[in-house]
């Protein structure tokens, strides 16, 4: 069974309707990448997903369970983690603290360890644990942001516009960071922009449009599909 299934999903905010029966799946130990124009519904997806909306119809299954109705904190501690793509880091906090922030739920002695994991994963955070997360670089923040995720231990990531306002060396650096959390087992769901960059890495991809799966294949065939290209990767 795959690790997480999104089936005919219809959500949205209030009486407006923004996802019209998405249908997604991830395998465990596999990267999918969602791309889209803007308004597609990929945040919304996610928010869904996470719990932040509860669908109108469809559901959420994570390790064959339902979920769909469950609120975000009971989802963190099934093992789904987020990042969204704004406000991902507490800004007057200083790297340590947000650690402890994103541990909160584990005992002193879990969490001593959840935070030396994190420095060891990303040992540029190590160097600046007692720097405050809004003196930081985005590729930083980005990577302080995952690592507070990862302190739940889960076995699903999902990671929105992970690149977003980064340059292309950064966005680099952060990408093979991802590669090295997949490497760890981990299952990784990732909204990009930057297609290319994301599909690189991924095992499959879908392409959602106007709220509706427009089409789904390995990232090998959506990098290579003429129509797919011209539309959504930019020719």
């Amino acid at each position: 069974m795959p690790l997480l299934e999104v089936n005919d999903v219809v959500s949205g905010y209030g009486r407006t309707d923004v996802l019209h029966g998405v249908s997604i799946s991830i395998e465990r130990d596999e990267i999918v990448t969602i791309i889209g124009p803007n308004g597609a519904g990929k945040s919304t997806l996610f928010k869904t997903i996470m719990g932040y909306l509860i669908p109108s119809s469809g559901k959420v299954i994570f390790s064959e369970e339902d979920v769909t109705r469950l609120k975000p904190n009971f989802k963190v501690e099934k093992g789904i983690a987020y990042v969204p793509q704004l406000d991902n880091t507490f800004p007057s906090l200083t790297i340590r603290e947000n650690l402890e922030m994103g541990g909160f739920s584990k005992d002193s002695e879990a969490l001593r360890q959840g935070i030396e994991i994190a420095y060891s994963t990303f040992p540029i955070l190590s160097d600046r644990r007692n720097q405050r997360a809004r003196t930081l670089s985005g590729g930083q923040r980005q990577m302080l942001a995952m690592s507070m995720a990862l302190m739940t231990e889960p076995a699903l990531l999902l990671l929105d516009e992970p690149s977003a306002g980064l340059s292309p060396k950064v966005a680099d650096e952060v990408f093979n960071q991802i590669m090295s959390l997949h490497q760890k087992g981990i299952s990784i769901l990732i909204i990009e922009q930057d297609a290319y960059r994301s599909l690189n890495i991924s095992d499959r991809g879908y392409v959602l449009a106007l709220g509706q799966n427009h089409f789904d294949g390995s990232a090998d065939t959506i990098l290579n599909d003429p129509q797919i290209k011209e539309a959504f990767l930019g020719g």
